[in-house]
């Protein structure tokens, strides 16, 4: 018996090293997303810590993190057991940053100026209410199920929807939050981001400062194959750069948002594994190389990089909730990290439903409008330049013109031009836990 009992201790000491070096490096990467999501619900969206642990952070392994929370100095530290302690500071206007040991308490940060307005204007175009407007062939009653339908039951965590809005012509016909949320919540899009970095570049190209056929220019790049990479190849997700997009192991996505302070050089640094315009692959390494370095160039100085995004788009279009969250490096992380209300979400993809046109003022080209939700070349019709397609039927039931941004957990903007319509769902659970083919098709039989 003592002999059994002691080969069990070993195999059981065995097993315990085993996990300690097979999952001991992912600590750093599980703290670091613990301490960074909880600093920017806590310090960005005006949430409370036990929401953010029972919901944003309530999953494995996260739920193992404990915190210490600073409300002085604006920060959150997580550790494991004490092991492994990452710190998010929070800085106003440019949401929570992951910091390392190296980081000066005493820096100062440039942050974005904003640019806004007397609100005059009902929703879109501005944030006071819109004049109560019936549409014959809406079926409110039947569009209120499709609605409710997206939602838990009480007591059920399953479909985890914490808002719906529904825009048809401009008004919105459905709106519904989960107990807890309202239409002046902040909601995290993670990759909806991707599509607003996209947006960015419409509006250089428009300008004439770029052209994305070009190549890119990069450096590092200058001396082998990779030189031939467009911009054009780096929105469509067609560089043919090495790249694992994995969220619950250590991965270069996951090793780029929790462990690196200039999130732009990542992909960068990656070898070519199939010829640009050839091997479509998702990277949110590709997106911060466009919404970091590339972007970055374009400008003068860092105070005009961090102000173009919000002066020539998202104050323009009245997305004054928005913010989007910068590295330690002071970029933009354009892949995963705008936080904004679900309205605001919403105007972001009117913007583009109505091609590019803002109230009369044309932000982006319709051609880019146009660019954007063409089918990128080895993608099967699921996606264009940073935003996801239904060219190739994936949702059979849902018009094939209707493109969309998502993002991790289930966040869309879907827009719907043959419809008229803009759906923005955001929540906890993504396709297909949430029946993303199912909840479109239910809202758009209630318009005849």
């Amino acid at each position: 018996m003592k002999k059994s009992l002691k080969y069990l201790l070993i195999i059981a000491l065995l097993c315990f090293l085993y996990l300690g070096y097979r999952y001991y490096p992912a600590l750093n990467i599980v703290t670091g997303y613990a301490s960074k999501n909880m600093a920017s619900g806590l310090f960005l969206a005006d949430r409370h810590q036990a929401s953010m642990e029972k919901g944003d952070n309530g999953f494995l392994p996260i739920n193992f993190a404990s915190y210490v929370i600073d409300e002085n100095e604006k920060s959150v530290s997580s550790s494991i057991f004490g092991l492994m302690k990452r710190k998010a500071i929070y800085v106003e206007g440019l949401g929570a940053i992951l910091v390392n040991d190296e980081f000066d308490d005493k820096r100062k940060f440039k942050v974005p100026n904003r640019f806004k307005y007397r609100d005059t204007l009902a929703f879109p175009f501005g944030d006071l209410s819109q004049k109560d407007t019936l549409f014959k062939e809406v079926n409110y009653e039947k569009l209120q199920k499709a609605v409710d339908k997206a939602f838990d039951l009480q007591g059920e965590k399953k479909q985890q929807t914490r808002s719906v809005l529904v825009v048809y012509k401009n008004q919105i016909i459905g709106e519904k939050y989960a107990e807890g949320f309202d239409k002046n919540s902040l909601m995290h899009g993670w990759s909806m981001t991707k599509s607003l970095t996209s947006a960015m570049y419409g509006i250089l190209q428009k300008q004439n400062r770029i052209d994305i056929n070009d190549q890119t220019g990069i450096e590092a790049w200058a001396k082998d194959e990779r030189k031939q990479i467009t911009y054009n190849d780096l929105l469509h997700m067609n560089s043919g750069l090495e790249w694992e997009e994995a969220y619950f192991n250590i991965s270069d996505v996951t090793k780029m948002l929790y462990l690196k302070s200039d999130m732009g050089q990542v992909q960068i640094e990656n070898p070519l594994v199939g010829e640009p315009d050839q091997l479509w692959n998702y990277s949110s390494g590709t997106t911060n190389i466009l919404s970091g370095p590339l972007l970055r160039e374009e400008f003068d100085s860092h105070q005009e990089y961090l102000d173009f995004w919000y002066g020539e788009l998202i104050d323009k279009i009245g997305m004054h909730s928005a913010v989007i969250e910068t590295d330690l490096a002071g970029n933009y992380i354009g892949s995963s990290y705008a936080w904004a209300t679900t309205r605001d979400w919403a105007k972001f993809g009117l913007l583009y439903l109505n091609e590019g046109n803002w109230n009369g003022e044309q932000v982006l080209d319709s051609s880019w409008v146009q660019y954007t939700r063409t089918p990128t070349n080895t993608s099967e019709g699921r996606y264009g330049a940073q935003f996801w397609l239904n060219a190739g039927g994936y949702h059979p039931d849902v018009p094939k013109d209707m493109y969309s941004c998502n993002g991790f957990k289930g966040q869309y903007v879907f827009i719907i031009p043959s419809r008229d319509l803009v759906v923005v769902r955001t929540g906890l659970v993504s396709d297909p836990k949430f029946d993303v083919n199912g909840f479109l098709q239910n809202i758009i039989e209630s318009i005849d």
